[in-house]
């Protein structure tokens, strides 16, 4: 088998258990128990699964989706999320939603003193053993592949929380409001709306003028948006007047035009 086909495999099984131990993959894959460490160590270098005694829990997409998704806005999703962190405050209640915008955030807050509450197992499984940070796990159906806890279970347990801000990401934004893609996520991110004093939309320049399968809400739930430096100044404007404040990455504060140095 080769290296790359080997760990597509591990990070299949990975994605479908949400956690495997070393000597499943061992048996599984037919490979030695060294080389096996090898590819959970370089799985772990690269953010897509990570590495606990005795096996691996998976916190990223599949190794084709994973890639994909990254390449298209890596550097932009990092700057959104450096930005997010910024605004956020020590000793405050977040609530972060499912999404690799909001992984990215996630990485951002290590090393923070907060209170974190999420439905996402990648978003856990990273935060799990941080700790200066208190998690909390919000539970439900867990949607396969993205790893988000859904529906009716998730939305009774985020009606007895409330968090200082919600961070969260969208399929699509337009004049008429935020859209995803799946009926249960819509149903759950409206709970974690109503759940926060403030919310905080992460969405790539790409998001801007797409529509999804189901209607989420409003422009007016929003109190900021975090986004590139690659969104047009027509959408920031048309976004500043409904009352949306706008953080635009790579654009120094106070300027409508990007900065030499991106960051």
């Amino acid at each position: 088998m080769l290296v790359e086909e080997r760990r597509s495999r591990i990070l299949r099984i990975a994605e479908e258990r949400g956690f495997v131990t070393l000597q499943s993959l061992v048996g599984e894959l037919g490979a030695s128990e060294s080389t096996v460490r090898r590819d959970l160590e370089f799985l772990d270098a690269s953010g897509q699964i990570q590495r606990t005694r005795g096996g691996a829990s998976f916190i990223g997409d599949t190794q084709s989706d994973f890639d994909v998704r990254r390449g298209l806005a890596s550097l932009e999703k990092q700057r959104i999320a450096r930005r997010t962190a910024e605004l956020i405050s020590e000793g405050e209640t977040v609530l972060l939603d499912g999404g690799t915008t909001t992984l990215e955030v996630a990485r951002h807050l290590a090393g923070r003193s907060l209170q974190v509450l999420t439905n996402s197992l990648p978003i856990a499984s990273l935060l799990m053993n941080r700790r200066e940070i208190e998690l909390i796990f919000i539970g439900g159906y867990v949607y396969p592949k993205t790893g988000v806890a859904l529906g009716e279970l998730s939305v009774t347990a985020l009606q007895q929380i409330h968090a200082s801000r919600l961070v969260m990401s969208t399929g699509g934004i337009t004049s008429d409001g935020l859209f995803n893609s799946n009926q249960l996520l819509v149903e759950t991110e409206r709970q974690m709306i109503r759940a926060a004093d403030r919310v905080t939309l992460v969405a790539d320049s790409s998001k801007f003028g797409q529509r999804a399968l189901s209607h989420l809400c409003a422009l007016d739930v929003l109190d900021e948006i975090v986004t590139d430096d690659g969104i047009s100044e027509e959408w920031v404007q048309r976004m500043e007047q409904s009352g949306i404040r706008m953080e635009v990455a790579g654009v120094e504060r106070g300027s409508r035009r990007p900065s030499a140095a991106l960051g």
